[in-house]
């Protein structure tokens, strides 16, 4: 019976084993709270190196703000800018392609009366297109409109002014500019200075169609 009980020995002490393993495997299943979104189906996605990685995606997150008077500011200014160039493109457009024609056909032309003849036909055109519009600008779109006249032709006003109707008539008219705030010499760099008027020039000239 000792032999019997010396070979019985490591089998009974393995099935001991195995019995407590597998309660201990019961009671800890037991344990465990498989809860409504422990086997929800994602979508595979292969990395680069052919990994497979469960993917899925997250609702959007909306942050909101208060806007600081900085930028309410900021977005006022640019509202405006953008309502004046908006306003005074196709003026701009129409007097720069007026003044390019007149440069065009003054080109040899040394005889004052025909260079006076070749402006003032051309004048009478821009008066009669423009002049009762032109009356409804404002001052800041005046300013803005000289801006981009200087975009289109590479001149100022004052310049065009003392080209085509003389020294004199320059320097009055830009006194009264001087009288609004404004000035008939303003320069034109859309690359540094005028960088916001430029933007909104490129925008404008899509949303018109030139």
């Amino acid at each position: 019976m000792k032999a019997v009980s010396k070979i019985m020995s490591p089998v009974i002490l393995v099935s001991i084993l195995l019995i407590g393993r597998e309660v201990a495997a019961q009671q800890l299943s037991s344990s465990l709270q498989i809860g409504p979104y422990d086997s929800i189906r994602v979508e595979l996605t292969f990395t680069e190196t052919g990994i497979p990685v469960p993917t899925s995606e997250l609702e959007p997150l909306y942050l909101f703000a208060q806007m600081t008077a900085k930028w309410r500011k900021y977005y006022q200014a640019w509202g405006r800018l953008k309502n004046a160039v908006y306003v005074t493109y196709p003026y701009a457009k129409a007097a720069g392609s007026v003044i390019n024609q007149i440069n065009q056909e003054l080109v040899g032309v040394t005889s004052k009366h025909k260079r006076k003849k070749i402006i003032k036909s051309h004048e009478k055109e821009l008066k009669e297109k423009f002049s009762s519009k032109l009356r409804n600008l404002s001052v800041y779109q005046g300013k803005v409109l000289m801006k981009l006249i200087n975009r289109e032709t590479g001149n100022s006003c004052y310049e065009i002014i003392d080209e085509y109707k003389g020294d004199f008539s320059a320097v009055v008219y830009q006194g009264v500019a001087r009288i609004f705030g404004s000035s008939l010499k303003q320069s034109y760099d859309g690359a540094r200075d005028d960088r916001s008027i430029e933007i909104l020039a490129q925008q404008a000239a899509s949303y018109y169609g030139y």
